[in-house]
């Protein structure tokens, strides 16, 4: 079976089982058009509603996506900062919906920016710009955004983010660290929730998969200068006499 196939009986699919989609038209064409296989590398399952991982992040389920495009609501010509390019899949819908020159996407991960950038190339949407960035940063040079994406939880909208987003614009994040709620805000307000959704929650610089390792605390360097010590005789002793030792 072709993927053009594919793609038409998995939005079917996705209508008939009552997800986002039905109130989302344009999310609805751009999913018929957007070649998941691009982004995906499992062949035909490409267009199961499954979630794959990638480099230690998620690809989202198509589901999933249609939620966020349909919570989301871009237009035409909509300026669109997405926050966590992952394998850039979500950000391909946004483009078809937007158009690929308006839509800007930046992960902390440069290995994961790398293949987003690929993807999205061999897809047919090279114009869209993704970036190596603190999501949390967001990308204040091409500010302001129409619509801003974040896919990663936090527990309130990022002040930098809030900052770089139009007049009567909108963004839509996940809420909360623990149990969260998918949820749509414009001029400071929640305007709307979609529905319970767990994401991975926002990183920082040394967080990412690629890094060697997470930023620790403060705390956590003091504990492990103690862990190595108590690995060396005699730490146990506030002083040593090296004449009698």
């Amino acid at each position: 079976m072709e993927f053009g196939a594919l793609r038409e009986e998995m939005v079917d699919s996705l209508l008939d089982a009552g997800t986002a989609l039905a109130d989302a038209r344009p999310a609805d064409a751009a999913m018929r058009a957007v070649p998941r296989h691009e982004f995906v590398d499992a062949g035909h399952r490409a267009y199961t509603d499954q979630a794959f991982e990638h480099r230690g992040t998620r690809v989202l389920a198509p589901s999933t996506v249609a939620r966020l495009v349909g919570a989301l609501e871009p237009r035409a010509g909509d300026d669109v900062l997405v926050v966590g390019a992952g394998v850039g899949y979500t950000v391909a819908v946004v483009a078809e919906i937007a158009g690929p020159t308006h839509v800007h996407a930046v992960d902390i991960d440069r290995q994961v920016v790398y293949d987003a950038r690929g993807n999205l190339a061999d897809a047919g949407y090279e114009d869209v710009l993704v970036d190596c960035r603190d999501g949390a940063e967001g990308l204040a040079e091409y500010a302001p955004f129409d619509r801003v994406l974040v896919e990663a939880g936090a527990a309130s909208v990022p002040d930098a983010l809030a900052r770089q987003l139009a007049a009567d614009g909108r963004l839509v994040f996940p809420e909360g660290v623990g149990d969260q709620r998918l949820v749509s805000v414009r001029d400071g307000e929640t305007v709307g929730v979609h529905g319970p959704v767990s994401f991975a929650p926002l990183l920082v610089a040394g967080e990412q998969a690629s890094a060697v390792e997470r930023n620790r605390t403060v705390r956590e360097d003091r504990e492990r200068v103690r862990e190595a010590a108590q690995s060396r005789p005699g730490w146990e002793r506030e002083w040593i006499d090296w004449e009698d030792a």
